[in-house]
């Protein structure tokens, strides 16, 4: 079967106060070797994809000739969907038609939101004006596979009605896919130590405006197809769900992960240290990839339904959850509803404590 690929580009004009992702913002210099480097192991890998997406990072920082070497270097099938995440700041019309030319066909930037002063206070480098014209300019360029990422619960004021502002932008600018993220304080980030933000952050704020989001995004014909993802249908993102589904992908790049031959590693956050070794470095983090907790934490992520057949363990829960408005079922096929999405990680934990009673009993 063919694989995903994944390519992680570090570079960085600026951290995000949020951002925890692995990136460098003092390194331009080295994107040539990075290249060399990401071909070397593109080549020694061998495998033939599907879907291509690059990273990051700022992957719009490198040069199209730089995306278009490392594309030659892979087995690419034709028709292939091939992903590019950009900053707004990042692009112009040329360097996007260059881009598309070099053979990246899907787009997906970083808005987050069209405010200023919440751009400001996220350390953005763009502002709403940006946003908007990069994705102008994409459309120019020829692309119509266009993505945007928008981040909900944030700290400023603003809450539902930012987000209701931001969407009727990108419904405007004739936006394909949607990726509503709500804010997570990660630790070791400058926002973690920003107490004065950290202390407005709320749990149920956060749901009430990804819930907005979901709703205003649904009426303009964007639907929900995983918990954090929409799409206008046949744009969701093929390669994203190769995750979900737990089908396999190759990472090259620092922090870059891979899932082949039924184990997942990933390459040492480190860009010196990957472009010095001839083959990457790998550490493996599991031995065992998608087994069975595994494939129903991904599966319940999407808004496809799930035969209980599958999972018989489940049925008995899933219908206390179905009379709470947090699953769907019918005809031997269940379903987190929308409102379950939101609890995931905590309904699915109970799910498979199911599964250990049930094998207790059996």
């Amino acid at each position: 079967m063919n694989k995903g690929l994944y390519i992680h580009i570090p570079f960085c004009g600026r951290k995000c106060s949020y951002c925890d992702f692995y990136s460098v913002t003092d390194r331009s210099y080295l994107r040539d070797r990075y290249t060399d480097t990401a071909v070397r192991n593109i080549l020694h890998a061998g495998y033939v994809y599907d879907t291509v997406y690059f990273g990051g990072g700022t992957p719009s920082l490198m040069e199209p000739r730089h995306i278009e070497r490392i594309l030659s270097a892979a087995d690419i099938t034709a028709g292939a969907e091939i992903t590019m995440e950009a900053n707004p700041e990042s692009v112009n019309p040329e360097k996007l038609r260059a881009f598309g030319d070099a053979g990246v066909n899907r787009l997906s930037f970083g808005v987050q939101t069209f405010s200023d002063d919440v751009l400001k206070g996220l350390w953005r480098l763009h502002d709403g004006k940006k946003a908007a014209d990069a994705i102008k300019y994409a459309h120019k360029a020829g692309f119509e596979n266009i993505s945007a990422d928008l981040m909900a619960g944030l700290p400023f004021p603003g809450g539902k009605e930012r987000i209701k502002s931001d969407i009727e932008t990108l419904v405007s600018l004739g936006i394909t896919h949607v990726s509503v993220y709500m804010l997570k304080v990660e630790k070791g980030t400058p926002l973690s130590e920003n107490k004065d933000l950290v202390s407005v952050i709320d749990d149920d704020v956060s749901a009430e405006e990804y819930e907005t989001a979901a709703e205003l995004l649904e009426k303009n014909g964007i639907f929900c197809y995983e918990i954090s993802n929409f799409a206008v249908k046949g744009f969701e993102c093929k390669h994203n769900l190769k995750y979900w589904k737990c089908e396999e992908y190759y990472g090259t790049g620092p922090a870059a992960h891979s899932c082949t031959d039924g184990k997942r590693y990933m390459v040492p956050a480190d860009v010196e240290r990957y472009i010095s070794s001839p083959v990457q470095d790998v550490v493996y983090t599991d031995e065992e990839s998608c087994g069975e907790d595994e494939r129903l934490m991904l599966r319940l992520r999407l808004r496809e339904w799930i035969a209980l057949e599958e999972f018989p363990f489940v049925r008995e829960k899933i219908g206390e959850f179905a009379g709470y408005g947090l699953a769907e079922v019918k005809d031997g096929l269940f379903r987190f509803s929308q409102k379950g999405l939101l609890l995931s990680n905590a309904l699915t934990a109970e799910l498979l404590l199911e599964r250990d009673r049930y094998a207790e009993r059996k």
